[in-house]
């Protein structure tokens, strides 16, 4: 799998428990603190809370432009198996 799907996957498996919001970390190097996001096929549409230094509260993303999502919620890692992460065997 590409990574720009599994990044793609990620987005659109993401569990109603987990809150919609933390970092999207670019290939530009880029943070990008996010509240909420959708999704499309092959971009992804993030809503910040608070404008970046242009004044945009939107960012229209790439999946392959994805490096990293960081989650800021602290969470157990087993709310994270409906994505379809599991224990090494």
């Amino acid at each position: 799998m590409h990574a720009a799907e599994a990044w793609r996957s990620i987005f659109e498996n993401w569990p109603e428990t987990i809150n919609r919001q933390g970092l999207v970390v670019t290939t530009f190097n880029e943070a990008v603190p996010f509240v909420d996001f959708l999704i499309s096929g092959s971009i992804v549409l993030l809503e910040r809370d608070i404008p970046d230094s242009y004044g945009a509260r939107k960012v229209m993303l790439a999946y392959d432009a994805i490096q990293a999502v960081k989650i800021t919620q602290p969470l157990d890692l087993a709310r994270f198996q409906v994505m379809g992460f599991q224990s090494p065997f």
